[in-house]
């Protein structure tokens, strides 16, 4: 009887070992599964965390090397506009001082006896403002006598500044001499000359 209850205690203390061991190695597992998923999820959250970072920088360099560009075109519009406009007031400050001498009469004959020479040219109006036409008549009148007897007039006219223009068969076509329209003409001459410059110091 004593051996049986021995062997029976013996059989319970076995079966109590191995259920605990088994509950044991079953914990065990899922605390490793779980421990294996939590480091896998921080994997992952780290993986995405970086790559984020990574697109954030390249978005962040990206934009500043735009800004950088776009500051660099601004700055170079700007600059050539300022050479531009440079380049008018210095030729403007020629032409003026071209227009308010003597060389101006000169001018003028040289541009009616091109303009004379022209079969279809038979009327020449030579227009200038009041002041000019004033200061120039007689130079002018001298060196035009003869023309003026085929049909070359001269008139005053006060809406533009310096210079002047020729009407050719009683105002059926204008060519503008003026002092702004020859500044503007020999902008758009220079003007693209200092840009291909610019271009190469670039």
């Amino acid at each position: 009887m004593e051996i049986q209850l021995q062997e029976l205690i013996d059989q319970i203390k076995k079966d109590g070992v191995e259920a605990a061991e088994t509950q044991a190695e079953t914990i065990l597992a899922a605390a490793k599964a779980e421990a294996e998923k939590i480091i896998s999820g921080a994997k992952a959250e780290a993986e995405k965390l970086i790559l984020d970072a990574k697109t954030e920088n390249e978005r962040t360099v990206k934009s500043g090397e735009d800004a950088l560009r776009q500051a660099g075109r601004n700055l170079l519009i700007s600059f050539r506009e300022s050479v531009t406009k440079e380049l008018k007031a210095i030729l403007s400050e020629n032409v003026s001082g071209i227009y308010s001498s003597e060389e101006l009469a000169k001018i003028i004959v040289k541009a009616v006896d091109g303009w004379t020479s022209k079969p279809d040219a038979e009327e020449i109006t030579v227009i200038l403002n009041s002041e000019d036409l004033k200061k120039l008549e007689d130079t002018v009148l001298s060196g035009l006598k003869e023309k003026m007897q085929k049909g070359i007039t001269l008139k005053a006219n006060d809406n533009f500044d310096g210079g002047f223009r020729i009407a050719v068969n009683e105002g059926g076509a204008y060519y503008d001499y003026s002092k702004d329209a020859v500044t503007e003409m020999l902008a758009d001459y220079l003007s693209p000359k200092i840009a291909s410059l610019l271009r190469e110091a670039e």
